[in-house]
């Protein structure tokens, strides 16, 4: 079955950058849509970015030209380069697949996903 596994968060001051890594197994995830989202207790989820089987990323507003999304050459890790961190982008990062194949974009539904690795910038 699918599993994705996040990794890579922490506390950063701000201005710093962190990478995040997502472990993906039980399919192949080089057709899909994979994005990440993050969440804030007492929020909806706010999609971060997304890239699509042929490597076209998309990026939420609040995160354009910091962040970076990237697939590893091993097809089996997906990234998200974190660059500039702010405060407000404390969360709990989520890596996620599933989403829509023909309009891949970091707004869409993502599910399933994994358990989250939680950054904090102060």
């Amino acid at each position: 079955h699918v599993q994705l596994v996040e990794s890579g968060g922490g506390s950063v001051q701000a201005g710093e950058s962190l990478t995040l890594s997502c472990a993906v197994s039980g399919y192949d995830y080089s057709r899909e849509c994979m994005g990440w989202f993050r969440r804030v207790p007492g929020e909806d989820r706010e999609g971060v970015a997304a890239i699509d089987k042929d490597g076209r990323t998309t990026y939420g507003d609040s995160v354009k030209g910091r962040f970076i999304i990237s697939r590893g050459n091993d097809k089996k890790t997906l990234y998200l380069q974190m660059n500039s961190l702010k405060p407000e982008d404390t969360a709990m990062y989520f890596c996620a697949s599933g989403g829509p194949p023909f309009d891949c974009n970091a707004g869409a539904w993502f599910s399933p996903s994994g358990q989250g690795t939680q950054v904090t910038v102060s």
